[in-house]
């Protein structure tokens, strides 16, 4: 599974995204993610992927490409 597939399976279950919505270019803004629920999404990807991402600053303002990207990067 990718990244991406990863973090559209995480929004989707956890916080109710519906996966068509989750595309690259989305904002975690758009998708309805505030400060509480991009540190429990942090945390998630970190636990299910084996990632340490606390030198990821994560905002609303990225996009879930950015998101993607800066995982990889990590792992």
């Amino acid at each position: 599974m990718t990244v991406t597939e990863e973090i559209t399976t995480l929004l989707h279950r956890n916080f109710g995204v519906e996966p068509q919505d989750v595309r690259s270019d989305a904002s975690l803004h758009d998708l309805g993610m505030d400060s509480l629920a991009l540190e429990e999404l942090r945390v998630l990807l970190e636990e299910r992927l084996d990632v340490d991402l606390e030198a990821v600053q994560l905002t609303s303002r990225e996009t879930v490409g950015q998101l993607a990207t800066a995982v990889e990067t990590a792992r």
